[in-house]
């Protein structure tokens, strides 16, 4: 498997009373990224943390901090996540009406811009977004818990964006990210097809060596 892939473990599966522990094993372990969800109980059925968190953790890390916007009104929250040190910001398709200006709005905060697409949304409907944004984040299961089993169909779909990447010369450009069941026995699969970000949430801080799970999936 390619060595050149990052993982992302989402904290939305560690211990919230002890977010230093998961970074540290996050570090142990040699993560390339820090993954945050933030559900806010509309857009999604949970709800999750906000700016403040990114906040107190952006000075006891130096990886590289994914917000993942589960949230409808993705523009309200921009700037607060951008201020609380967010490299990269990812928003839902389905959450806005007017895409191109939270694109725009990320863009001009300084921070990388993400596009999300959930399962059963056709993925024309950010295509015509793929030259523009740094990420696209494919929702390997509705999107609102963690711990769910990965989706029939998804690797499809990954091929299809990796496809379409390539045939506007973007694939070197344009990074693919997949969240959702991502275990050890999958992550081979979802590389293979195209993947170039893997986000793992209980398959990391749900086994007894969080640090140990990182290596391995880094050593398949």
């Amino acid at each position: 498997m390619s060595s050149e892939f990052k993982l992302a473990p989402s904290i939305l599966s560690a211990d919230f009373a002890n977010l230093q522990t998961a970074l540290s094993q996050c570090d142990e372990g040699g993560a390339h990224w820090i993954h945050i969800d933030v559900m806010d109980n509309q857009f999604v059925p949970n709800l999750t943390i906000g700016p403040p968190v990114v906040k107190s953790l952006r000075p006891k890390t130096n990886k590289f901090i994914d917000v993942h916007m589960m949230v409808i009104e993705p523009e309200k929250l921009v700037e607060s996540f951008a201020k609380a040190g967010a490299d990269l910001i990812t928003f839902h398709i389905e959450a806005t009406d007017d895409p191109q200006s939270v694109i725009d709005l990320i863009h001009s905060t300084g921070t990388q811009v993400g596009i999300s697409i959930k399962p059963s949304t056709p993925l024309s409907d950010i295509e015509p977004f793929y030259d523009q944004v740094d990420l696209i984040l494919v929702m390997s299961v509705e999107p609102g818990f963690g711990g769910q089993g990965y989706m029939d169909g998804s690797t499809e779909r990954i091929l299809n964006i990796k496809q379409k990447l390539k045939e506007q010369c973007l694939q070197d450009r344009v990074l693919i990210e997949v969240d959702g069941g991502i275990k050890l026995h999958n992550a081979k699969e979802v590389i293979d097809a195209g993947a170039d970000v893997l986000v793992a949430g209980s398959a990391v801080f749900g086994t007894e060596n969080p640090a140990k799970t990182i290596q391995a999936f880094y050593n398949l």
